[in-house]
């Protein structure tokens, strides 16, 4: 049966509207997860480690009657470095490392400097204290995610991430408990849900409270995170998962079709979007996607998510294109061109942009070097990629020589008493030279 892919074209009336339509998305929990959220929150600041252990029983049907039991401790970790195959972990350590390698060019350093008065003016980076990451555990097998958020944090100078990973029906995942011994992960604790957020956000007898969570989850992780949100600083509340492919008929239409794939298997919510000039390449990637579908593993969770979400939008003009690709603002960008550099200038939102006919956004999700977090639903119109910079904070340093108080404090009293704050100005006037 042939994928009911809708097909839009710019000069279209309705084009405006049919975008709108298509990228419409609402990421909110109904009333009753969120009060259930809610619930579990408030249980696990009052009650600590039994709540946590309780709602563990109870949502992911273990076994374990303690914290302790709960608890990875460093050799368990470092052992399943073992338990994975040679190749497995060859191909972890060589991501972790391009990854790490990626990631210390957004090292930012401290900084000031002196003016002629003698006043110091600078500021001070420093890393977050310490670190919470939820990765999503059972039989789902999220390795990459450990690697993608615990290194960014390590490279900061944070002295400690803690990792908290549920395992259902008592199911422990080796492949990413070595993700992260790979990424020098601290502490592991198997919890996760709304009453892992919360533990890591106020602390429970064993687990430490952090600075901030990192990490994808299911609606319940996500709205945990959005109510302990300024309690602890967070990441995201991410959007399905999302590419927009801009080519320009030159690439083979069985390589665009599963790169469009390579996101809809996310989840029937993910988005995959063509763009072209060429409408006979249209075409041939609508045969390649019918071709090679009934090839997929998850190929109807493909097919809902293309025909629910997905898109081939046929433009006239490079300028049409990139006009579209703005207002998508997508996670992942690829550029399927000739000349993908010519084409950069004029791209001013995306969560990350993959350059040429050889580069497969999976690449990006797995070992390229740069953070595969990135902001989605339109979000990279002001936000950016996870990084170093999201473990780190700026404080700012101002020293006052004895005459850059004299001067200065003259331009601050006439500000403070300009809004009737009379003790301000007289702070800044008891430092004046007589």
């Amino acid at each position: 049966m042939s994928v009911k892919i809708r097909r839009l074209s710019y000069n279209q009336a309705d084009f405006s509207k049919q975008m709108n339509d298509l990228l419409s998305w609402e990421s909110v929990s109904d009333d009753t997860v969120n009060g259930r959220v809610l619930e579990i929150i408030s249980e696990v600041r009052k009650r600590g480690d039994a709540a946590v252990v309780e709602y563990t029983q109870k949502f992911d049907r273990v076994s374990a009657k303690s914290m302790a039991e709960l608890t990875f401790d460093r050799e368990r970790i470092q052992q399943s470095l073992a338990r994975i195959n040679p190749e497995q972990r060859k191909s972890l350590e060589l991501a972790a490392e391009r990854v790490r390698l990626y990631h210390e060019h957004q090292k930012q350093d401290s900084w000031r400097y002196t003016e002629a008065d003698g006043t110091v003016l600078g500021q001070k980076i420093t890393p977050l204290d310490r670190v919470g990451l939820y990765v999503p555990g059972g039989k789902a097998s999220y390795p990459s995610s450990v690697i993608m958020n615990a290194i960014p944090a390590k490279v900061a100078g944070v002295p400690e991430v803690v990792m908290v990973v549920p395992t259902p029906d008592n199911e422990v995942n080796d492949i990413v408990l070595a993700a992260a011994a790979v990424a020098g992960v601290d502490r592991v604790f198997a919890i996760g849900g709304a009453q892992a957020v919360a533990a890591l956000a106020y602390g429970t007898e064993t687990v430490p409270p952090v600075d901030k969570i990192v990490g994808p989850g299911n609606i319940y992780v996500a709205t945990a995170k959005r109510h302990v949100f300024g309690k602890v600083g967070i990441d995201m509340i991410a959007g399905p998962s999302e590419i927009l492919v801009v080519c320009d008929g030159g690439t083979n239409p069985d390589w665009i079709a599963m790169d469009l794939f390579s996101q809809a298997e996310h989840d029937e919510d993910a988005q995959a979007i063509l763009i072209s000039q060429d409408k006979a390449f249209i075409d041939q990637v609508i045969e390649s996607i019918n071709k090679l579908l009934p090839t997929m593993e998850r190929a109807e969770i493909i097919r809902t998510s293309l025909e629910a979400r997905g898109a081939l939008i046929h433009v006239d003009t490079k300028e049409q294109a990139l006009e579209v690709a703005n207002i998508i603002a997508p996670e992942h960008l690829e550029l399927s061109v000739a000349d993908p550099e010519d084409w950069l200038p004029e791209i001013r939102h995306a969560g990350a942009i993959f350059m040429g006919r050889y580069t497969a956004e999976s690449i990006g999700d797995y070992c390229a070097g740069p953070n595969h977090v990135l902001p989605t639903s339109g979000t990279a119109r002001y936000s950016s990629p996870l990084g170093v910079y999201d473990f780190q904070k700026r404080s700012s340093i101002i020293f006052c020589s004895e005459q850059g108080a004299a001067e200065l404090g003259k331009t601050a009293s006439v500000l403070a008493r300009g809004e009737s704050l009379t003790a301000h100005a007289r702070s800044a006037e008891y430092r004046m030279k007589k």
